[in-house]
């Protein structure tokens, strides 16, 4: 069960002015799935529109209808065995979105799986959040004890010449759970929630 006040808190903290988000790298597909060219950058190196939009992208994955539009999805311990996706996006994760090797096998997995009909972006987002400390009397506390790091996934038609419109796509990994990380599962968005099984199959 998602809990929609844990995606709020993370929201709050994608601003221009103070984001969470430190890192964005993307690839684009032509109609057939095949990679049409990528990029990989600091996200403070964008200008402030670009850094605007992009966090608009984002955070339509995390303000989706919880439990409905974006769902939760249990990760087997089975699962995590050497060349698993799991384990590509923990390689993916820990390399701070900075190993290309690792983010172009990615993309070939979401072009192969999507096997779009129409030209695509899948943007890649890295961040980490200072999870503030909240006193009993649930006010907020100077400092934190835990730093949430995590990958957020946005795949988009595009509406122009690389410019991505309203993701149909997308997750967050790891989940962020009661205000910490929890490895055991993914939140898999998709904005027709009857075609719930689209992206899924990508992490099966």
């Amino acid at each position: 069960m998602i809990h929609r006040e844990d995606m709020l808190e993370l929201t709050r903290r994608m601003t221009s002015a103070r984001s969470s988000i430190s890192r964005i790298a993307g690839a684009y597909y032509d109609e057939e799935g095949y990679i049409d060219g990528t990029f990989n950058t600091h996200f403070l190196k964008l200008s402030e529109a670009e850094r605007k939009r992009n966090l608009e992208l984002a955070k339509t994955i995390l303000l989706a209808e919880t439990n409905v539009q974006l769902k939760d999805y249990e990760i087997l311990e089975t699962d995590r065995k050497p060349g698993s996706i799991w384990q590509l996006l923990e390689g993916i994760r820990q390399s701070e979105l900075k190993n290309d090797a690792l983010l172009d096998t990615f993309y070939d997995l979401i072009g192969e799986q999507l096997k779009p009909s129409k030209s695509l972006a899948c943007y890649l987002y890295f961040g980490q959040y200072d999870i503030p400390v909240k006193g009993s009397d649930r006010e907020w506390m100077e400092g934190s004890e835990e730093v949430y790091t995590y990958l957020l996934c946005t795949v988009s038609p595009l509406t122009g010449e690389y410019e991505p419109g309203k993701p149909e796509f997308g997750f967050l990994y790891p989940t962020f759970r009661e205000r910490t990380e929890d490895h055991g599962y993914i939140n898999i968005f998709e904005e027709d929630a009857e075609k719930y099984m689209t992206l899924k199959k990508v992490f099966s």
